[in-house]
């Protein structure tokens, strides 16, 4: 699995930092390399060094967000409620992070192909810190038993699955009640 958090030199965050800035203001399709270096004040090579394209640099600054709003959490969830308590944060976080939620909001085809195709290292990073604290609240006899890692590719794909729909029945249903059906759905997915 992936550490919590990679480790970026001060070059490569202020290439980070622009793709951030380029994401939230034209998209992922304004992130090119040309671009990248203008609003970093860095050369091209420089940018290649660490990323073979635009689409490498995306991918790892898509990482990077990942990893500061997992930040925000627990590596162990203590019991089943608090680690449903954290994915229903972690989903209101990531729908409300600048980058992401521009993604959600009007590029939800770029969020699929970054997100949805494979499993990458953000998922794996969401799955490392799932099934650890699965397996912290099975001890504690709060998560029903099977293999941490199986039952964290299930939560994230319902946690996942209701993110990216999330605009789609917002019409159909309340934002409360949205909360209130993910949290009994993931309730009873992990509920012994």
């Amino acid at each position: 699995m992936e550490e919590r958090q990679v480790i970026w030199d001060a070059t490569q965050v202020r290439i980070l930092d622009a793709a951030d800035a380029l994401i939230e203001r034209r998209g992922v399709h304004g992130v090119t390399i040309a671009e990248l270096a203008r609003r970093a004040d860095l050369s091209r090579p420089t940018i290649y060094r660490s990323w073979s394209d635009a689409d490498d640099v995306v991918r790892a600054a898509l990482l990077r967000r990942v990893g500061g709003i997992l930040d925000a959490f627990p590596e162990h969830a203590r019991t089943r409620a608090d680690l449903v308590d954290d994915v229903l944060r972690f989903t209101a976080l990531f729908r409300s992070d600048a980058v992401y939620g521009r993604l959600l909001a009007d590029e939800p085809e770029t969020f699929t192909r970054y997100t949805l195709q494979r499993v990458g290292s953000s998922q794996r990073m969401i799955l490392q810190w799932l099934a650890t604290a699965i397996g912290t609240a099975q001890v504690g006899g709060t998560v029903r038993h099977g293999e941490p890692l199986e039952i964290a590719v299930m939560l994230l794909l319902i946690a996942q699955s209701a993110v990216l729909s999330h605009g789609t029945v917002s019409e159909l249903i309340s934002d409360a009640a949205w909360e209130r059906e993910l949290r009994s759905a993931l309730d009873g997915l992990l509920r012994p």
